[in-house]
């Protein structure tokens, strides 16, 4: 029992980068929660984004550096009373270096519920293989 006690889904709050890069804009950065998945072909990054809009992700790669950076637009609140406020806007920023076993020219990403999933193909060569042995 209390294996299953352990394996409960335990909800992890929004926090707050402790040290990002210099900001040119102010406002709290958050880091969003990612689950990594990996098979023989492919790694898959699931990152959770709630509040962000498809048109404020940006997705940049350079120097083996992939860069998820987002912004969370404010809720149009005019002409309402704000009675309780726990849900923060801000920034989302991440960064992961990647190594060379991924082909980073055929990184596909997709955006959908406030989740971002971006699939990273392994090249050929990371791949494995079965090696067929013959006799004779």
């Amino acid at each position: 029992m209390a294996d299953s006690q352990n394996k409960e889904l335990k909800v992890r709050e929004k926090q707050e980068v402790s040290s990002p890069a210099e900001q040119t804009t102010p406002g709290l950065v958050f880091t969003p929660a990612v689950d990594i998945f990996e098979t023989e072909k492919e790694i898959t990054l699931l990152a959770d984004m709630p509040g962000v809009k498809a048109d404020d992700l940006t997705i940049d790669l350079r120097d083996n550096t992939l860069t998820l950076a987002a912004d969370i637009e404010p809720i149009d609140d005019t002409g309402e009373e704000n009675i309780l406020v726990e849900y923060e806007t801000g920034r989302y920023y991440r960064q992961f270096t990647l190594g060379e076993l991924i082909n980073q020219e055929n990184i596909d990403a997709m955006f959908n519920d406030g989740v971002l999933r971006l699939s990273l193909p392994k090249i050929e060569k990371a791949t494995p293989k079965k090696i067929t042995v013959t006799t004779g």
